[in-house]
């Protein structure tokens, strides 16, 4: 996440969303374009041409906040060669919703490592689950730049970082 999240600068209402049965909105915010971004416990949603997204926060990749232009980027976990979805807009009045962002976000971290096959260059092991602890624990691969997932010793890396790691954390 990038350190130069702004603070809340006002209002948290926003037009009516529907959430999950038993979710409340937390913080919420319009763009220009009508798009509303929300945040509830459980999920970061968008709401956009009369269809809601709901995405648990746990499968949320990455979130950035660009002060000086006012843009707001979420990206979603995906898979390896595919494009991960993204939402972006411009939030003139982001309200509490980059506060929630970050503070979910981080919740759903479990466990981190880093990983090095080639110098510096490597990739990282994460374990993530619901901020509420209700379900399991995922597990999700980053790769860094230049390192290709396909290469057995990167593979033989990741599974051996993901055994210690499962350890770590209690699990089988």
């Amino acid at each position: 996440m990038s350190p130069s999240w702004g603070r809340s600068r006002g209002r948290t209402s926003s037009p009516a969303l529907p959430v999950a049965r038993g979710e409340k909105v937390l913080a919420s915010a319009e763009a220009a374009d009508g798009t509303v971004f929300a945040g509830t416990r459980d999920a970061f949603y968008v709401a956009a041409d009369g269809e809601t997204r709901r995405v648990p926060w746990e499968e949320v990749e990455a979130a950035d906040w660009d002060r000086d232009t006012d843009t707001f980027r979420l990206s979603e976990v995906g898979s390896w060669g595919d494009l991960r979805p993204v939402h972006t807009a411009t939030l003139a009045d982001p309200g509490r919703l980059l506060e929630l962002v970050r503070e979910r976000v981080t919740a759903s971290v479990v466990l981190q490592r880093h990983v090095p096959v080639a110098g510096r260059r490597g990739l990282r092991v994460i374990a993530r689950r619901a901020p509420s602890g209700s379900g399991g624990v995922q597990w999700v691969y980053e790769y860094d730049e230049g390192v290709d997932p396909d290469d057995e010793t990167v593979r033989e890396a990741a599974r051996e970082a993901l055994e210690v790691m499962r350890r770590d954390v209690g699990l089988p």
